[in-house]
């Protein structure tokens, strides 16, 4: 039976990207899509919760309400981890980024807060929570990448591995 995509098969490349074309595809991937799915943990045990988020760099940043639970959880333990990925309709569009840092709450008064917030194309959410477009929510959660793991199998076709990892303390 004739394969689809040959090179989706074994062996499988074990190739590696150098740093910049991994930044390349990672920031193509974090600026084309605007959901993610937010694992923490807390006392009831772990939660995922989908996020609509908005990025700076390899800043991740989204806004929620004090009172949810992975606010509550975030408060407990600020490790998180961040999954992204792109719609996937087979293995050769497999696309995704895990990233792993910590959540801070930045809040408005706070220097960096401006320059969170600038990212953030905050008018439709405030609208849609009744607020002025101008109004601050006062505050920011921020998951700033420490290291990440980005998968995409179409780099399998070109020698790379589709699994490539990423380092703050390595660049």
């Amino acid at each position: 039976m004739p394969l689809a995509n040959p090179w989706l098969g074994e062996p499988m490349p074990d190739g590696r990207l150098d740093r910049s074309d991994l930044e390349e595809r990672i920031r193509n991937l974090l600026s084309s899509q605007n959901m993610c799915v937010l694992a923490t943990t807390g006392a009831s045990g772990a939660l995922a919760t989908p996020v609509r988020y908005f990025t700076l760099d390899f800043a991740v940043m989204f806004t929620a309400s004090s009172r949810s639970p992975k606010m509550r959880n975030i408060a407990v333990d600020p490790r998180v981890s961040v999954g992204v990925f792109a719609p996937l309709v087979g293995l050769a569009s497999s696309r995704g980024v895990q990233i792993f840092g910590e959540a801070v709450v930045v809040s408005d008064g706070d220097e960096r807060f401006a320059h969170f917030w600038e990212a953030f194309r905050w008018e439709s959410e405030q609208v849609e929570q009744g607020r002025s477009p101008n109004d601050s929510p006062g505050q920011v959660v921020v998951v700033e990448a420490q290291r990440m793991v980005y998968t995409e199998h179409w780099l399998r076709k070109s020698g790379f591995a589709a699994r490539q990892f990423w380092s703050a303390s390595a660049g």
